[in-house]
């Protein structure tokens, strides 16, 4: 990594961790929300970014990861220090399972059988109720007591978004990372040079899968419950709308669409029931006049 940008993304840590300093609970609240999603949607770009798979049913592992957590935590009463890895694992176990079908198919087939997977995790955890509480979801999650405050968590969530993130970036700029623009840009030519296409793609499969999961259980813990919305297909076109909109071409781009539309939404929400509306112009703005997402349009404004 540059050390302009190390040091840049190193005061950007600094400054939200002196956050619980300003006292706002509302403050913490969002920011929290926006970490997470930040984390999901990056997550969601290391397969349509750089491997171009684009997937229509992530958000499965995002609730795979969420339900994990919280009916370990909740069911279980598993401390939360083993939960979490426990749902993890879990995760990218499901994450590879599914991404060795998955991966079998290529352009428009791909995003529907990730689709079709998606909807049936979805049917899972809304029918097994006796597990997952059904269309109820859980509710009251457990968290431990050094996590309780709004404070606390966001601390908690900052430092574990922190870590997927540097891990993140290290596989995006890995050979790993490399290897898959490669067959993002074509795949056969790539497989004449000896790369087992395949492979390479179940691996970033599997990985965007676990990442997305542990979004998920920190998303369970920050709402203390979870519900099979999160599973749902629009689950994953909102975070899919959060890459297009901050840009599928930088690796910073998905957080900044995450950013742009949690507080977009926030905001619009207080004066007007429209939201849905104005999302549909800001989306259609961004194919039409920047395709690069904002993160694009940024760097393209400083190269002047």
């Amino acid at each position: 990594m540059p050390r302009s940008r190390l040091l840049l993304g190193a005061g950007i840590v600094g400054l939200l961790a002196l956050l619980p300093l300003s006292g706002s609970t509302y403050l913490m609240y969002l920011s929290t929300q926006v970490l997470i999603f930040a984390l999901f949607a990056t997550s969601l770009n290391i397969l349509i970014g750089y491997a171009g798979l684009v997937s229509f049913g992530h958000a499965a592992f995002f609730a795979i990861g969420g339900y994990g957590c919280a009916i370990l935590l909740r069911t279980y009463e598993i401390p939360l220090l083993l939960a979490m890895p426990a749902a993890l694992v879990m995760t990218a176990v499901l994450s590879a399972l599914i991404g060795s079908l998955c991966v079998r198919l290529t352009s428009y087939y791909f995003s529907m059988l990730t689709l079709a997977f998606g909807q049936l995790v979805w049917a899972v955890v809304f029918k097994w109720r006796s597990m997952t509480g059904g269309d109820d979801g859980i509710l009251r999650v457990i968290s431990p007591s050094w996590i309780d405050t709004p404070a606390s968590f966001f601390i908690f969530t900052l430092l574990m978004v922190t870590l997927a993130m540097l891990a993140l970036w290290i596989v995006a700029h890995s050979p790993l990372g490399r290897t898959l623009m490669a067959i993002r840009e074509n795949q056969v030519r790539a497989g004449f040079l000896g790369v087992h296409t395949r492979r390479v793609q179940l691996v970033a499969f599997t990985i965007a899968g676990t990442f997305a999961g542990l979004a998920g259980a920190l998303f369970a813990l920050f709402n203390r419950s979870i519900f099979p919305d999160s599973a749902w297909w629009l689950q994953s076109a909102e975070v899919l709308i959060m890459v297009v909109l901050g840009g599928m071409n930088s690796f910073f781009g998905p957080m900044v669409g995450a950013l742009t539309l949690i507080v977009l939404s926030r905001f619009t929400l207080e004066v007007t029931a429209y939201w849905p509306g104005l999302l549909a112009i800001i989306l259609l703005a961004t194919l039409f006049f920047f395709p690069n997402g904002i993160a694009g349009l940024l760097k393209a404004k400083g190269k002047r």
